[in-house]
């Protein structure tokens, strides 16, 4: 493991792409708000540490382990701090004109189940349409693996999703 300076903390994430889903440490500045880490930096690769990379490309599942594993940032599609670790939530609850929208994504090979916030002045398709966004937040999210039915529900107060890389359902 990587020995942490007076400066940084280690966060342990999870990240999703098309067929993998992948856990490990992420280390930071202490300031760095990780939750919404990938909104404010761009580098080409995410470098986690103790990771452990789980295939979901066949039946069964492969799962491989590294002690430090590079992935590129543009191939994720979903993102968040591995539970029970939080932080608090990216908006403003006394913004107005906003609520709290149901909705399903499928990011790869996961179904998620959450919460959007969206503009009560407009309707989700032209929300889509108009927000050219890289990442967006969903809420209260439950995400499972239809292919993996022993594998127990994963509940976050939010993830990050590039909504360009998944798909979403009403």
């Amino acid at each position: 493991m990587h020995t942490l300076d007076s400066d940084e903390k280690a966060t342990t994430v999870m990240l999703y792409s098309r067929n993998k889903l992948i856990h490990g440490d992420f280390v930071t500045k202490k300031e760095v708000r990780v939750s919404i880490w990938p909104r404010a930096d761009k580098p080409n690769y995410i470098h986690l540490w103790n990771a452990e990379v789980l295939f979901m490309a066949g039946m069964p599942p492969k799962s491989v382990n590294y002690a430090e594993f590079y992935f590129p940032t543009e191939r994720m599609i979903g993102f968040h701090i591995a539970p029970p670790a939080s932080e608090a939530l990216d908006y403003d609850a006394a913004v107005e004109n906003r609520t709290m929208q149901a909705v399903d994504l499928i990011l790869g090979a996961f179904m998620l189940k959450g919460k959007m916030r969206i503009s009560t002045r407009t309707d989700f398709a032209a929300m889509l349409e108009i927000a050219h966004r890289t990442w967006i937040s969903i809420y209260d999210a439950d995400i499972t693996n239809p292919f993996l039915p022993i594998m127990p529900t994963i509940h976050v107060p939010m993830i990050l999703v590039s909504p360009a890389q998944v798909s979403f359902g009403l």
